[in-house]
């Protein structure tokens, strides 16, 4: 690696609200109601969720054993190349790139979701057509776009800036999410029989588990973040493990937390949570149909919605801001490795940030939001496999290092990491009816797409180069 430029301004909590913020974005506050309660239960998720942090942890101890060992932007990428080559570098850095890209103005278009929810048809505005069914409004779209361009604004004017801002959207998420599960808890008619059924399906208990635990890498996507801001750390290296393993279990008890929620606050005319959101959820309308927005209401009342919504205004600007810094330093890193045009890695003289790789996360971005969130979430279950990638080179490449180190320990945990990693990609590539994982059709041509830009990518540079 050439000499770090980048300032080294990130304290632990900054760098910790970094991660969180990634690892929590608008999917948590709607999967209870769409993924976790009707795949698996209230206590069927949360013993999923307790297994995804335990995996995560393990691969998390990767991490922080490969970014003791190179302290430099890039995490994966830089890992991948010390220890097998450039082309594997480029393999595991080109679906880092579109993983963490792409969550970006996802996290935007949430804004309008919110919104909607919130306040109506406020932005719903202009003009307006239809991509594969969802509405796209020219209103919710500008307001996308300035966010966009405020948080590319506050990323390129300071890595100190971006954690402050940071850490003040965490505080938001945290506050708010402990606000309705304490009320929830106080206010709430709670027994035993209030969670029942436990699982969606107590025959097959074991498919109900698997089936959230599926979701582990995209849910927890974001605690890989953290490498990416190494040469950014103004503390010492040794704290990266508890940082990880904290926004681990932060994450995962946000989880937890608003899928009981979800379950116990439930309208009084049914009896369980299944009766409200299995077996009569497609005959909800207006909030109704949004389980944990319903839960918060019936708790709190309108303060309840309002208090709902700062935590997911957090969740959403914490995820933007995060995954704006953790790619641009992707491909700053690329850049300095040659992978990709030495643009990518200039330094902003003034506030030492890399802000064409910035601009250009930016751009990309702004294009974006025009196609619609199904379209985008086509590409984002496809970058799921991104994460499992990222995860599995990490975990080898302590697997190998820690080998020729004599470290056994960290031979374990490589070794288990890249089997959990091996689980997460074939979960997501190979259709099992019983834990329906996999991806869709739409997803498998956007994958094959991003597949073979690859291949052209690195066939055109290598005609270069001879």
């Amino acid at each position: 690696m050439n000499d770090n430029n980048l300032q080294k301004k990130l304290s632990p909590l900054n760098v910790c609200s970094l991660a969180l913020g990634c690892i929590i974005g608008w999917g948590a506050f709607i999967m209870p109601g769409t993924v976790f309660l009707p795949k698996a239960g209230p206590h069927g998720t949360a013993i999923a969720i307790v297994m995804a942090m335990i995996i995560m942890i393990i691969i998390a101890i990767s991490y922080a054993y490969m970014v003791n060992k190179y302290p430099y932007s890039g995490g994966e990428c830089i890992y991948a190349l010390n220890l097998f080559g450039r082309k594997h570098a480029f393999i595991c850095g080109w679906f880092l790139c579109l993983s963490y890209l792409a969550i970006v103005p996802l996290n935007a278009t949430a804004i309008s979701l919110l919104a909607r929810n919130l306040l109506g048809d406020i932005f719903r505005k202009g003009i307006s057509y239809q991509v594969v069914g969802y509405d796209v409004y020219f209103g919710e779209i500008i307001i996308a776009e300035i966010v966009l361009v405020l948080f590319a604004i506050i990323s390129i004017r300071g890595v100190k800036m971006v954690g402050i801002v940071q850490t003040l959207l965490c505080f938001m998420l945290v506050f708010g999410v402990l606000l309705i599960v304490v009320a929830t808890f106080l206010k709430g008619n709670i027994s035993e029989s209030t969670l029942i059924p436990s699982f969606v399906d107590s025959s097959n208990k074991l498919s109900n588990i698997l089936a959230v635990l599926a979701v582990a890498p995209w849910a927890f996507i974001g605690f890989d973040t953290i490498p990416q801001a190494t040469e950014e750390f103004g503390f010492p290296l040794k704290k990266t493990i508890c940082l990880m393993i904290t926004a681990i279990i932060f994450g995962g008890l946000v989880y937890i937390a608003l899928n009981y929620v979800t379950a116990i606050a439930i309208p009084d005319e049914y009896d369980t949570w299944y009766d409200y959101i299995v077996l009569n959820g497609a005959n909800h309308v207006g909030i109704e149909a949004l389980p944990t927005f319903n839960a918060a209401y019936l708790v709190l009342g309108k303060g309840g919605l309002i208090i709902l919504g700062v935590a997911i205004l957090g969740a959403i600007l914490s995820g933007i801001l995060g995954f704006f810094m953790a790619t641009s330093r992707l491909l700053y890193a690329m850049s300095k490795e040659n992978f990709i045009p030495q643009i990518f890695g200039r330094i902003n003289e003034k506030y030492g940030t890399p802000a064409y790789a910035i601009i250009f996360v930016l751009i990309i971005s702004m294009i974006a939001p025009f196609f619609g969130r199904t379209v985008l979430g086509w590409i984002v279950d496809m970058s799921s496999l991104g994460a499992a990638i990222g995860f599995g080179y990490t975990a080898f490449s302590a697997m190998i290092l820690a080998y020729r180190e004599k470290n056994k320990f960290i031979m374990l945990i490589g070794g288990l990491g890249c089997f959990f990693s091996v689980v997460f990609a074939i979960l997501l590539l190979v259709p099992i009816p019983q834990i329906d994982s996999s991806l869709s059709i739409e997803s498998y041509i956007m994958l094959i797409i991003w597949l073979a830009l690859g291949v052209i990518f690195v066939f055109n540079k290598g005609r270069k180069e001879r």
